[in-house]
């Protein structure tokens, strides 16, 4: 990361030949309490004797490989998904290093765990799941102490931040407090995938309240005990946690995360020229259905101008991704019109039409009167089937967090229009999902292209082994975040966002789609990071607003220098001035 100092506890340093070493300034048992600085049984027997810690640890000295194999036993051995999140949320918050490695080597099996869709559970459990804190809690009782508060979380150079309100968590909405596991799980991500080193980031739980009276009246809840904050006042709250964060770390990138729709758009727009800042809901969602459109637009040799596009769900994410899809179509040559004209969004009442009373947010998708007239409706309002047909869409892409919208008549309609139909069912959690993929490929003899937002297994069919790619955020929000961070943006363009759309397709062309994968396997999400970043940062430098000066020209050689990877360093004994 660009600056040393990261703690009032510790310091990352260099010696006089560049090596690193952290400089600590505790010892003994407030040294192995510290999370980030605790390395176990893998503190030699110098730092030992000299840290204060003789006697304090197990004989035996292990090395960060030893470690790892001797916690994943104990992650294998849990025996349901909810225990295997409470035993690596265990492991975080004794040895965050050893986390980090752990997560690194086994980021396939685990992503699941720690994200969703497990993460999902964990957020409905967390105050019956609570045993540590983690990140920063602002609420109507601190938030004119929000300063203060800051000054109270323990890294001094803070870059990145992922703040939810908890409103609409995943597809499980208000969840109150507990939707601090959300942020929790993202900050791992941006850490193991993206390189973001851990000393640079806070996770963060607004907690305006909750409008479930399940929750204000659960003895164990372990959030604020009142209704939600709304109108001015929501507002008003969120300016003062603005202004404090900017306040002390102005460079710092602000991820808002599952806020409701009525908010999201509103909150994206009040911040996002004031300083860095995006809604991974919008923008990344936006950004990796995008990605997945044209590297299956690649697979079946057509290009994105050739398709007709139909959004189930008007929400946050499936705004997100018609802005997405209108803006690849007018980067791919049509006009506005032309793109407006291929996108068609509904929402539960159905199309999104102009004469319709809907929300200020979708009316720039919503089509007039003519675009309809000689459709064959029952109703007045197209509704998914009808819009598919009338249409004649080539891709459909469910944000409408209802299971099974996408049911045996809608998938058909879509296999009458075009022999290898795009149909993503993207809604999370896998309980949430449109449709599931066997069904699809039943439905369609085999011939769907399919992805989805949680992971699915490989389905069989023919003899055919068909992978599903999952159409996973975290494929974007990473890179997207880390590139900002190493430019120094001083805000996130509309540019930068379709540029690590762009990336993440680019490199699901060049590696995978030969294969039949239109993204990459979760694997490979270190590299697929890596390549995104190197994109963002070049489009900060076009856009103009990169504030880093000293940008070398190998920009992607400049990216993989600062990817942080989880290492143990030596440490020495410090002392505060």
């Amino acid at each position: 990361m660009p600056r040393k100092r990261v703690s009032r506890l510790f310091d990352l340093k260099e010696d006089e030949r560049g090596r690193k070493y952290m400089e600590v300034y505790l010892d003994g048992i407030a040294l192995l309490r510290l999370v980030l600085t605790n390395k176990g049984t893998a503190f030699s027997y110098e730092e030992r004797v000299a840290l204060r810690l003789d006697g304090l640890l197990p004989p035996q000295f292990n090395t960060l490989e030893q470690q790892i194999a001797r916690v994943y036993e104990g992650f294998v051995q849990a025996p349901s998904d909810i225990d295997k999140y409470q035993y690596l949320r265990a492991v975080q918050e004794r040895q965050e290093i050893l986390f980090y490695a752990l997560l690194e080597k086994h980021l396939e099996e685990m992503l699941p765990i720690v994200y969703t869709p497990t993460v999902g559970a964990a957020v409905q459990q967390f105050s019956a799941l609570y045993q540590n804190p983690r990140g920063l809690s602002i609420s109507p009782l601190n938030i004119d102490r929000t300063a203060l508060a800051l000054e109270c979380f323990p890294m001094e150079d803070v870059r990145m931040i992922v703040a939810t309100d908890s409103s609409a968590i995943l597809g499980i909405g208000d969840q109150g407090y507990g939707g601090l596991a959300i942020p929790i799980g993202k900050m791992a991500l941006y850490t193991v995938a993206g390189g973001v080193s851990p000393f640079h980031t806070m996770p963060v739980a607004l907690d305006v309240g909750t409008d479930r009276m399940d929750l204000i009246n659960d003895n164990n809840y372990l959030g604020v005990r009142q209704k939600r904050l709304r109108g001015e006042d929501y507002y008003k709250f969120l300016d003062r946690f603005v202004d404090a964060v900017w306040s002390r770390w102005p460079d710092a990138v602000i991820q808002w995360e599952d806020l409701s729709k009525s908010a999201a758009f509103t909150v994206l727009e009040r911040y996002r020229d004031r300083g860095p800042s995006f809604n991974d809901d919008i923008q990344g969602t936006g950004a990796v259905a995008l990605a997945g459109i044209l590297a299956a637009c690649h697979l079946r040799n057509e290009s994105l101008r050739d398709e007709v596009f139909v959004i189930h769900g008007a929400g946050a994410g499936g705004v997100g991704v018609a802005w997405a899809v209108r803006e690849g179509l007018i980067r791919a040559g049509l006009s506005a019109e032309e793109a407006k004209a291929r996108v068609f969004v509904l929402d539960s009442k159905g199309l999104l039409v102009t004469d319709r009373d809907i929300e200020g947010y979708k009316r720039e998708f919503a089509h007039g009167q003519e675009t309809i007239q000689g459709w064959e409706l029952a109703g007045d309002l197209p509704d998914l089937v009808e819009t598919i047909r009338n249409a004649k869409a080539t891709v459909l892409l469910g944000l409408s967090g209802r299971p099974g919208a996408f049911d045996e008549e809608v998938v058909r309609a879509m296999a009458d229009n075009h022999e290898w139909p795009i149909i993503f069912p993207l809604s999370n959690p896998t309980s949430s999902a449109e449709a599931k993929p066997v069904d699809i490929f039943r439905w369609t003899d085999g011939r769907a292209i399919v992805a989805t937002g949680s992971p699915f297994e490989p389905v069989m069919m023919g003899g055919v082994t068909h992978p599903i790619g999952q159409g996973n955020n975290a494929f974007i929000f990473p890179g997207l975040g880390f590139g900002a961070i190493l430019s120094d943006a001083r805000t996130i363009t509309d540019g930068m966002v379709l540029e690590a759309s762009q990336a993440l397709a680019d490199y699901t062309i060049e590696k995978y789609v030969e294969g039949g994968l239109i993204y990459p396997p979760v694997s490979d999400l270190q590299e697929t990071s890596v390549r995104v970043a190197t994109r963002v940062v070049q489009q900060a430098i076009k856009d103009g607003v990169a504030r880093r000066q000293n940008i070398p020209d190998d920009i992607e050689a400049f990216v993989r220098d600062r990817f942080w990877h989880p290492t143990y360093l030596p440490f020495v004994r410090g002392h505060l001035d």
